[in-house]
């Protein structure tokens, strides 16, 4: 019973608001903190070397904190940073989708915990209306359903 409502749908989007509105909190106040993110989601532009992305554990700290927390950004969907790293301070541009978020920590202290599982992936009515926009201004695509229906 429990892992269906962590699956829920309607859970897991309380639960990206709450993560939304804690670090848009925390970033007006000038808060310095960290999360722990599941790096399988994160990306990273430019790519970091493998050397470095090999040291990642699959549940993998990041600290807000100084530049990083300067260049710190976030929308519906994801929070951006700068981040340097290794020994070398490789700099990228790090994406994280704010599903990958599993906690918020200031201080050494959990203020938020993602319980949430994402749900599986399904396309919004909006995303398919595109895709079958997309199929159907190719004039050979648009001849096929024509044959189809005849």
């Amino acid at each position: 019973m429990v892992q269906q409502f962590l699956r829920d749908h309607e859970f897991h989007d309380l639960m990206l608001l709450h993560i939304r509105e804690i670090i848009d909190l925390l970033l007006a106040k000038g808060v310095y903190f960290s999360i722990l993110t599941n790096i399988s989601e994160i990306s990273f532009d430019p790519v970091l070397p493998s050397e470095i992305t090999d040291q990642f554990k699959p549940i993998t700290l990041f600290v807000i904190a100084e530049y990083t927390f300067e260049t710190c950004s976030f929308d519906e969907e994801n929070l951006y940073f700068e981040a340097g790293f290794g020994h070398q301070n490789v700099g990228s541009f790090v994406t994280v989708p704010l599903s990958a978020i599993v906690q918020i920590i200031v201080e050494d202290t959990p203020i938020f915990i993602n319980l949430s599982i994402p749900p599986e992936h399904q396309p919004k009515k909006a995303d398919i209306e595109k895709s079958t926009n997309i199929f159907l201004s190719n004039p050979e695509n648009a001849e096929l359903l024509k044959k189809k229906k005849r």
